[in-house]
């Protein structure tokens, strides 16, 4: 016989389904207490160098992504002539997703604690458009670029049974190691035998960099209502993955320290060849810096949103809230005076109405930076009230 209460859901619109009714009646769980955190804990990690923690902390994301993108090209390379077929070891699509995955997994695990830069031209565009403290620069960019060496030198040591032999072969066979498909292509980029063009690897890297830091801008812009903290590891990582699907045969580098740190592992251990084949190293190392500065200074310039920025409390205006009062007083203001004489049908049909975009707000006096809301061009976001301007205003 049904309750009361199961009957009153045939008057709500609410989803009859299993998982629903475990969520809406089981939502307590009992969970193991973790031990109290003593006094000696407190003082040791009082006592950690604070930059020591956030250099870790880049080191081990590069670390992340770097590791088990390489390693799925290892995997690739390697078994190019595997009788199986290659398909069964690696492809293009496999490498996108290791690269895409180790992202994520990179700002997951370390971001809380560093920022999660992970890309030197990430840490010098925050550095020069949201003011990140320039003494921390050169520490960051060491370290993202000590992770990705050491990624490069551990693979290196899982693989090297198979390197070897593979080294072994180039070697009887006259063929270069250094070169794209060779053993040193396994840890770098190198461009392949007919891109003889610097401008147009130039011209690949810089819009594959572009589009990556105008991504990661957007994801780290709190008033983008489309990302959640929770999401944006996944969209920066599906984002690198899909330049990696759509470019990486035609040569990508993406990120200086992957591609620096690498390099001087290969260069370990195929030579110096490594920098000079084909002078390609420059356009893989330094041209993600222009492209990532010119991409995130678009967004900043033309696509950002400070009053959304203030208004959801992570920003707050340089003459504080009696200056933010004033400048929006005085340009709901001119866009009331813009309205009279510019919103009219030119094919005489209507006018258009004179109060579209005419609220000014009634601030009050208990305003607080965190949580106060304006209404700006007819788009209402209160905490206080407002009141429309009448026509004749």
């Amino acid at each position: 016989m049904s309750s009361s209460s199961d009957l009153n859901r045939l008057h709500t619109h609410d989803l009859e389904l299993g998982v629903s009714e475990a969520i809406a009646r089981h939502v307590s769980r009992h969970v193991v207490q973790p031990k109290p955190v003593s006094q000696r804990r407190l003082d040791f990690e009082r006592a950690r160098p604070r930059w020591v923690r956030e250099c870790l902390a880049e080191a081990t994301g590069v670390f992340f992504y770097v590791f088990p993108g390489i390693a799925a090209v290892a995997s690739f390379t390697l078994n190019l002539e595997s009788p199986v077929g290659v398909a069964a070891f690696g492809s293009l699509f496999q490498i996108g997703w290791a690269f895409g995955f180790g992202i994520a997994l990179a700002i997951i695990c370390c971001a809380p604690t560093s920022g999660g830069h992970f890309n030197p031209c990430i840490t010098i565009a925050l550095w020069f458009w949201q003011g990140f403290p320039l003494k921390k620069v050169p520490q960051y960019i060491v370290s993202q670029i000590f992770g990705a060496f050491i990624a490069g030198l551990i693979v290196m040591g899982m693989y090297w049974p198979q390197i070897s032999a593979m080294k072994a072969e180039f070697i009887a066979a006259g063929k270069p190691l250094v070169a794209n498909g060779a053993p040193a292509s396994i840890l770098c980029s190198f461009p392949n035998a007919n891109q003889t063009n610097l401008g147009f690897l130039f011209m690949t890297e810089f819009f594959v960099d572009a589009f990556l830091a105008l991504v990661i801008w957007a994801c780290i812009d709190p008033a983008n209502p489309f990302i959640a903290p929770a999401s944006a590891p996944f969209v920066i990582g599906v984002a690198y993955a899909a330049m990696v699907w759509g470019f990486a045969d035609i040569t990508i580098s993406t990120n200086m320290a992957r591609d620096l740190g690498t390099r001087i592992v290969a260069a370990i251990f195929f030579g110096k060849e490594a920098f000079t084949y084909m002078t390609y190293s420059p356009i893989s190392i330094l041209v993600s810096i222009p492209a990532t500065l010119l991409a995130t200074g678009y967004y900043e310039f033309l696509m950002r949103d400070s009053l959304d920025r203030i208004h959801k409390g992570h920003a707050k205006f340089e003459s504080g809230n009696e200056g933010l009062m004033r400048h929006l007083s005085r340009n709901t203001a001119a866009a009331v005076d813009d309205s009279d004489t510019s919103n009219i049908d030119k094919s005489g049909a209507s006018r258009v109405t004179k109060n579209k975009s005419r609220i000014f707000l009634n601030i009050l006096a208990d305003f607080s930076d965190q949580s106060a809301q304006y209404a700006v061009n007819g788009k209402a976001l209160r905490k206080v009230d407002f009141v429309p301007i009448s026509a004749n205003a």
